[in-house]
């Protein structure tokens, strides 16, 4: 299949997708250029690309049989919205409007899109505007049943050599600050759950009602 990985990061979700890059044509869109190196080094078979994922979404999601998106996530998250206030009510930090990226990606997906996609973000602290599947810790949008997933554990609290063994990645090499490195290892999806994912979209269940 011909496969758009949408802020792929280092590759958490795409690292169980091939063993050796040849079975998928993948193209990785990541913002970051140091980021986007890790991705490269550890799946030099994808093509790569330093770019906007919500623009390059918009303009090239009919070239692509599968899509995955994982928009970002923090003005959505519980914990930013629980470490708003102190215990004695005051604001500790700045409100934010939660980013409509999310949900303008699912809706285009969901009525312009001919292939399979999935769109994954964290659990908000709302009520969700397009009901999601729950799998573990993480919401997910997809025109396909995924069937429930058991979740290890993200470790999302670890020490940095605690995320790269939960994650798979070694990246002690790679020369940036350790709050980026840790970061980068958070946001990793977990390569199971990928993985799952994917096979779900390959071989998807039957299924004849809506998911929406």
């Amino acid at each position: 299949m011909k496969i758009l990985n949408l802020y792929a990061g280092i590759g958490g979700n795409r690292k169980l997708w091939t063993p050796n890059g040849d079975d998928h044509e993948i193209t990785a869109i990541e913002y970051k250029p140091e980021i986007a190196k890790i991705y490269q080094d550890f799946f030099p078979n994808d093509t790569v690309i330093v770019a906007d994922a919500h623009q390059y979404l918009l303009e090239h999601f009919q070239e692509f049989d599968f899509i995955w998106s994982s928009p970002p996530c923090p003005t959505h998250s519980q914990v930013r919205f629980i470490a708003t206030y102190s215990k004695d009510g005051k604001i500790r930090q700045k409100p934010v409007y939660p980013s409509m990226v999310l949900y303008q990606e699912i809706l285009l997906l969901a009525n312009y899109f001919k292939g399979k996609w999935c769109v994954e973000n964290v659990i908000a602290f709302y009520d969700p505007l397009i009901r999601p599947q729950k799998i573990g810790s993480h919401w997910f949008w997809a025109n396909f049943i995924i069937r429930n997933f058991v979740d290890e554990g993200r470790n999302h609290y670890g020490t940095i050599e605690e995320l790269q063994k939960t994650k798979g990645f070694d990246i002690s090499s790679y020369k940036f600050n350790k709050f980026d490195k840790r970061l980068a290892l958070r946001n990793c999806v977990e390569p199971e759950v990928g993985k799952h994912i994917l096979d779900l979209a390959i071989n998807p269940i039957e299924f004849n009602g809506s998911l929406f």
